[in-house]
């Protein structure tokens, strides 16, 4: 699920009867996308939703690969006993194809019953009558409150006032280090974990004795060709020096420049090309760590169980407070209510019930690296035994999305565009002034540009 391609799903099972579950996988690419889309009206679109027996609660998500099967386990946890669900759920590929997909099935008012959506795509959908809001106090009568819920994620469940996502994880851009590397460069506290950085000297200097402990590399963070990756960096660092990044309908972009600058030049001076690499992509960086060729990778959360097998003494940490505050870039995986045309009250209650429930299971989801975004799962101790999990579990409460907009968040262009002027300047061929720049006419021409939904 989450910035990488995810692995082929198992073949799709299915069961028959009260308490069961169906399972599907659905391709569709993003030429299948563009051809319904050229089809004709919304309404007429046939959805999987519709394919299949009436009575079961229909769930759309894109969890496939070892997320897929944990979430295979979750609805089988629910579905159980008397009261248990009758699930179909379908599985659509990652990507702007599933977003795609979803627009269409909600405009059309034939979506399914429940839908994964990352939260940083919320603006994209609830302002365009995509979706219908959740009501707190039915959930409320099934166990679950805002108040279970970090405030700095559960602010973003909001439009106009009104809540209409509710969080399943919290996934965070952190930093995983080689235990052993780590120690021989005095970068260890007492308890044996990351010690706070505290300023951006205090990282270049990290980097330079992770280098020296490896023999290799200090740092690394593969980015070339990645669409979302300097941009998870950037927007980490930029949020740690108090400034704001706004994009309010019409333009112009609100980016403090010398706040950007400050911190693009920095990157360039971390990935000088020499302690730090500055030319790897995605799957270099992650070899190179898992190798033992890096004390210290910038990398997703999501990566924990291909990291697990590499044999280093893991160590993972909330991404490092350098500059003024803390904070860490992160996006979310949520559960919205996608709207139709005639909902079922009964159906609908169903459905709130079901999202509760599921939501109680996220210890099982936690084993996969994500942070569960309901709190009292927090708060188990199986949670705090979870190692390396629990050491980056704070990253929740200075979470940072993208700025609200209909073209950011997770898979979008918006993230591309950012990352395009970023990648030139970490590999040199342009300066952080000239970087920033770019950014700013790129974040403008977007909000030139009419929301499809609106």
């Amino acid at each position: 699920m989450t910035a990488r391609s995810p692995a082929p799903a198992p073949p799709a099972r299915s069961a028959a009867g009260p308490g069961l579950t169906r399972r599907r996988l659905l391709g569709t690419g993003l030429a299948g996308a563009g051809a319904l889309l050229a089809a004709g009206a919304l309404s007429g679109c046939a959805s999987p939703a519709s394919a299949s027996d009436a009575s079961a609660l229909k769930v759309w998500d894109l969890f496939q690969g070892g997320d897929g099967l944990l979430m295979d386990e979750m609805i089988e946890a629910v579905a159980g006993g008397d009261r248990g669900f009758d699930v179909d759920r379908t599985i659509l590929d990652w990507g702007p194809s599933y977003y795609t997909k979803l627009a269409m099935s909600a405009a059309g008012g034939r979506a399914p019953d429940v839908a994964v959506l990352h939260l940083s795509r919320l603006a994209g959908y609830a302002p365009g009558g995509l979706l219908a809001p959740f009501d707190l106090d039915l959930l409320a009568e099934f166990g679950v409150t805002q108040e279970d819920f970090t405030p700095a994620v559960w602010a973003r469940t909001r439009y106009d006032g009104t809540v209409y996502a509710i969080p399943l994880d919290i996934h965070p851009f952190i930093v995983f280090y080689d235990k052993d590397a780590a120690g021989t460069a005095g970068l260890l506290d007492s308890s044996g974990e990351l010690a706070p950085m505290g300023s951006p000297q205090a990282l270049l200097d990290a980097g330079r004795a992770l280098a020296a402990a490896t023999g290799h590399a200090g740092i690394v963070f593969g980015h070339v060709n990645d669409p979302a990756q300097n941009w998870r960096l950037f927007a980490a660092l930029y949020a740690q020096t108090g400034a704001a990044f706004t994009l309010p309908d019409g333009g112009p972009a609100g980016l403090d420049t010398d706040a950007a600058i400050r911190v693009v030049s920095f990157l360039r001076q971390l990935f000088d090309g020499r302690t730090n690499p500055d030319n790897l992509d995605y799957y270099a960086g992650l070899t190179m760590f898992s190798s033992g060729r890096g004390g210290m990778a910038m990398l997703g959360e999501w990566e924990l169980p291909t990291l697990r097998k590499s044999g280093i003494p893991l160590g993972a940490a909330p991404f490092p407070q350098v500059f003024d505050r803390p904070a860490v870039y992160t996006d979310s995986h949520s559960f919205v209510l996608p709207h139709q045309d005639d909902p079922d009250p009964a159906r609908r209650r169903e459905a709130h019930r079901y999202v509760a429930e599921i939501i109680k299971q996220s210890l099982t989801w936690a084993s996969a690296g994500h942070i569960p975004a309901y709190q009292p799962v927090l708060a188990q101790p199986e949670y705090a035994a979870l190692t390396p999990q629990s050491s980056y579990a704070d990253a929740g409460k200075a979470a940072v999305l993208d700025p609200p907009n209909w073209f950011t968040g997770a898979g979008s262009n918006f993230q591309s565009r950012m990352c395009q002027p970023l990648q030139s300047a970490l590999l040199g061929h342009t300066t952080p002034e000239k970087a920033v720049r770019r950014m700013v006419r790129e974040a403008d021409a977007l909000l030139r540009q009419p929301d499809p939904v609106a």
